[in-house]
């Protein structure tokens, strides 16, 4: 099964780090998050991947057309037989990948729908270039398999921002922490669609998949959901960067399920 990942939004919230690169390309420790998510995927076993590119897409095509090189120990560059190379312990993961241009203000419904041909008439797995979580694909894709629905997504209860005050009648009397959400669901990403799922989706620009082609399938009784009550993280801001580098750089990443 190959894996979508939408990478081609401008990231406008984060703008202190994506007026350079694309979103996905934000580094966690010394990575891209799109690298974290891609490495989530592999370690089950999943490493066909197709990311849709828009915003400054080409910086995402020369990180992979370099990536060979840059994961090899070390490299010999032979001048006095024509400008030759030879990679020496390359440390690289099984990944095929295909780069597509869906173009640059395209909606997320109509990226999808831009690759299609490069999916054909499979199952595929979806998910957005900048949220991590420890998410368990093999479970979630089991989740989808037993429904028999057309599609599958990822629910989860994001923590809440703020901290709450204890109040009694006029007085304060102490204060809680961070709690994880209100009770409420979001779309998490990490999706599981059926080939059928393109047909939902007629328009090749102004499509959003969560407002036009998830709606329909919820009503009409194809849209299954996962629940993941563990670690799941969107990076929209500059902090929820820091938040995360800190995490990754003390070895305490919730999201790392892979091993070196």
């Amino acid at each position: 099964m190959k894996v979508v990942i939408l990478a081609g939004g401008r990231g406008t919230r984060i703008s202190e780090e994506s007026y350079l690169r694309p979103k996905p390309m934000v580094e966690i420790g010394d990575a891209p998050i799109l690298w974290h998510i891609m490495k989530t995927y592999s370690h089950y076993g999943y490493n066909e991947f197709i990311i849709c590119l828009g915003y400054k897409g080409y910086i995402i095509k020369e990180y992979f057309a370099n990536y060979y090189r840059h994961m090899s120990e070390a490299i010999t560059y032979d001048f006095t037989t024509g400008n030759t190379q030879e990679v020496h312990r390359n440390k690289v993961e099984p990944w095929k990948i295909t780069l597509v241009d869906t173009g640059l203000d395209t909606m997320t419904g109509s990226r999808i729908k831009r690759i299609q041909s490069f999916v054909g008439n499979n199952p595929f797995m979806l998910t957005y270039g900048d949220g991590l979580a420890n998410i368990n694909i093999a479970e979630l894709v089991h989740c989808h398999k037993q429904s028999g629905k057309r599609a599958t997504i990822t629910a989860v209860q994001p923590d809440g921002r703020f901290g709450r005050l204890e109040l009694n009648q006029n007085q304060v009397i102490g204060f809680t922490e961070k709690v994880k959400g209100d009770g409420g669901w979001i779309n998490g990403g990490y999706m599981v669609c059926q080939p059928e799922v393109f047909n939902y989706i007629s328009d090749l620009n102004h499509t959003i998949l969560e407002q036009g082609p998830l709606e329909t399938l919820a009503s009409h009784g194809e849209l299954n959901v996962f629940k993941h009550q563990s670690f799941w993280q969107p990076i929209d801001t500059l902090r929820e960067k820091i938040l995360m580098d800190e995490l990754w750089k003390s070895q305490r990443a919730p999201w790392k399920v892979w091993e070196e």
